[in-house]
């Protein structure tokens, strides 16, 4: 992974994410989060996909919660100070406490009937397990972190350099144990590097570290990207590697460790010029849910968005993915996990035929080849998945991944045309 300058990875300075002048100015006078709030369900944490909330062109978080369902997401990232030492700051630079930015997107959130996890690490800085002189040292830094954003869920993610390094590891392991032992309910992730093989020598290092203390948390999550990976079937394969190191180096039975296991993805193009799709995203997804994995997420809320022109030139971007698609397509996948009711579909914005369902779906049209669908006709309120099957302008259709008020034949092209019926 060390071309992994994206994922948790690509800062591009940003103005901050516009909001409320009310609300904004009430969270500068104290620098605090507004008060938390209930936690919500455990599947929510386990499928807040990752948000920089700083850089990389920070979307309408609100807008995004209306168009997909998704309640949670995971802020990134939590570093020690670039001049060293050991209290939390948000990417080496603005203090837990001191910022404005951060507060106001929780407030934001919470104000939906959202909330947020925090991840610490990820990939380049200095981590907090590196400048930290022990467990108690590194978990009392956190625990700053927790106790001014009222959290109910962290996110460990242990990557390059402290990720090769055994005594910041340790660290940082201990001070995960320590924090779901002091926090009752927290909800805690440990995210790291994924290979064909499931981890590589460290992955492997760092489940016999979490072992030998007693640690289990939420999940141990892999990451199947920027390691040669190719389409979804590389990275099932990679799960199902993983999954049988869960078995092996934490000593937990099959169904065990599928309850401990979750997946990390990148949307689009990656660092090392993978590509993953959306039904990459759906095959992934059906494998999750069909194996009662414990979580599925994605880097980033950022990049869920289409670039101009679509493949952004053959280049990488930190907010956009870099593949054809529609804003927010792969956040609806993380929200499909966790179970949300799916939002209402959104206004029309042309009233011609092209555009508009037909006025009175049945389960059996008359198509134009003269003769009869027997698929139900698409209707624009309704959330596909991939694989379903639906009438429309006397063609049957095909959708490629999970799909709503994407009309069929439509710029979307997430409908395959299994011609007249």
């Amino acid at each position: 992974m060390a071309t992994a300058s994206l994922k948790r990875r690509l800062a591009l300075p940003t103005a901050a994410l516009a909001l409320a002048a009310g609300t904004t100015m009430a969270l500068a006078a104290t620098g605090h989060a507004a008060p938390g709030t209930a936690a919500l369900s455990s599947t929510w944490y386990a499928s807040a996909p990752y948000l920089m909330p700083e850089d990389n062109s920070p979307p309408d978080i609100s807008a995004v919660m209306d168009a997909t369902g998704q309640k949670a997401f995971q802020l990134a990232f939590i570093l020690a100070p670039n001049g060293g030492g050991c209290s939390a700051t948000w990417g080496g630079t603005s203090p837990i406490g001191s910022d404005t930015t951060i507060p106001a997107v929780i407030s934001t959130i919470r104000g939906k009937g959202g909330d947020v996890s925090v991840s610490v690490g990820g990939y380049g800085g200095t981590k907090l397990g590196q400048t930290c002189g022990s467990v108690a040292a590194t978990a009392a830094a956190y625990q700053q972190v927790i106790s001014t954003y009222s959290l109910h869920a962290i996110d460990f993610d242990l990557e390059e350099p402290e990720y090769e390094n055994t005594a910041a590891i340790a660290n940082e392991l201990g001070a995960a144990q320590t924090l779901q032992r002091n926090n009752p309910g927290l909800y805690v992730s440990v995210t790291m590097p994924g290979t064909s093989a499931g981890t590589g020598w460290f992955g492997t290092q760092l489940l016999d570290q979490a072992h030998s203390i007693g640690f289990a948390p939420n999940n141990f999550s892999i990451m199947p990207f920027d390691g040669g990976f190719s389409g979804a079937a590389s990275q099932v394969s990679a799960l199902e590697a993983f999954h049988g190191l869960l078995e092996s180096h934490m000593g937990w039975d099959s169904t065990t460790a599928y309850q401990h296991e979750g997946v990390s993805m990148m949307n689009g193009r990656t660092d090392a010029a993978e590509f993953f799709y959306q039904s990459d995203f759906q095959t992934v997804l059906n494998y999750a849910t069909s194996h009662g994995l414990a979580r599925y997420t994605y880097w980033s809320v950022n990049r869920d968005r289409q670039c101009s022109p679509p493949d952004n030139n053959g280049t990488l971007s930190g907010s956009c993915s870099s593949v054809p698609q529609n804003n927010w397509d792969f956040t609806k996948f993380t929200a499909q996990f966790a179970g949300a009711a799916t939002p209402p579909p959104p206004p029309p914005t042309s009233s011609t035929p092209t555009t508009t369902p037909p006025s009175s779906p049945t389960s059996s049209t008359t198509g134009g080849g003269g003769g009869t669908c027997t698929a139900a006709a698409w209707n624009s309120s309704t959330a596909y998945t991939g694989g379903q099957k639906v009438s429309y302008n006397g063609h049957q259709w095909t959708a490629k991944w999970w799909t709503e008020a994407d009309i069929p034949g439509g710029s979307a092209g997430v409908w395959t045309d299994n011609g007249p019926c």
